[in-house]
């Protein structure tokens, strides 16, 4: 299948709108990006944040494309059609062209991350396999990659575990293959929670996951708490996080820029003495225990 994309800079549109008249004209996706270079934080729960400037593309069968539907589309937006940029967009297998450069990564001793197309032959591997689907997470990024080598270090065996923030699910299942009796997954993007329940899933693990789609499922005194996440959301969230982790339990906070470190381990002082457990680049990770 080849596609026609149509694109165009959001003004007085509000998204909502203009997401609906590009379906209501036979889009069959609709994504939004950035005009400009602006950095967009992670929204809060139910929240749509977008960029001041918004470009929205969208995507329709280049077959079944009317050739009135530019100007069709033009007027149910209420812009002029020459706003409207037109391309061509080739059909290709988007699921092999992301699996040509994910390949099993190691991370400590044990623990491998891999797609599940490929083999660990290691005697000893941990081996999670993971597609991540649309969710953030396979490991390659510092953040992730800090917060899977401590896992591999510490010792898990019949451990509860949370993991706030789950994106893939990659740490939460990391945690059960390498011995915790129990995962909770929290994150406010459906998508991440049936992403982290697939994977689960192909992990054999999905029995010993809890997918939590409000912080509330999640139980008191677990021990160990995982949250990679911006440093931002860690501060404004630590008093929901701090209940669910019982006493001279673990702390793991990644996401952490080197500039905000000294700002996170103050706010977490009322209940942790957290101290940087690695660094990798820019980004930092600290570990505590809960008094």
């Amino acid at each position: 299948m080849s596609y026609l994309e149509l694109s165009f800079d959001l003004s007085e549109q509000t998204p909502d709108a203009a997401e609906a008249a590009c379906f209501q004209a036979g889009a069959l996706a609709v994504t939004f990006s950035d005009a400009s270079d602006e950095p967009v934080l992670e929204p809060g729960p139910g929240e749509m944040r977008l960029w001041r400037h918004t470009r929205m593309q969208a995507l329709f069968d280049a077959r079944l494309a009317d050739p009135w539907l530019i100007t069709a589309l033009a007027e149910a937006l209420g812009i002029a059609p020459e706003r409207l940029c037109a391309r061509a967009v080739a059909d290709r297998v988007w699921e092999r062209e992301w699996l040509q450069d994910f390949h099993p990564m190691l991370f400590g001793r044990r623990l491998w991350i891999s797609p599940r197309h490929e083999t660990v032959a290691a005697s000893d591997a941990v081996v999670v396999r993971l597609d991540p689907g649309l969710a953030f997470g396979t490991g390659t990024h510092q953040t992730t990659a800090m917060c899977l080598e401590w896992l591999d270090s510490t010792d898990l065996r019949q451990l509860d575990v949370v993991d706030y923030g789950c994106g893939s699910g990659v740490l939460a299942i990391a945690a059960l293959k390498l011995g915790a009796k129990r995962a909770f997954a929290y994150d406010i993007d459906p998508q991440a929670l049936l992403a982290t329940g697939e994977n689960a899933s192909d992990n054999d693990v999905a029995d010993q996951l809890t997918l939590c789609a409000s912080a509330q499922q999640i139980p008191t005194g677990c021990d160990v708490v995982l949250a990679n996440i911006l440093a931002q959301i860690l501060i404004l969230e630590r008093h929901r996080l701090a209940p669910h982790l019982k006493t001279g339990g673990h702390w793991l906070l990644s996401g952490i820029l080197a500039s905000q470190e000294a700002e996170v381990v103050s706010a977490y002082r009322q209940c942790c003495d957290m101290t940087r457990y690695a660094m990798r680049d820019e980004w930092v990770a600290l570990s505590g225990r809960q008094r």
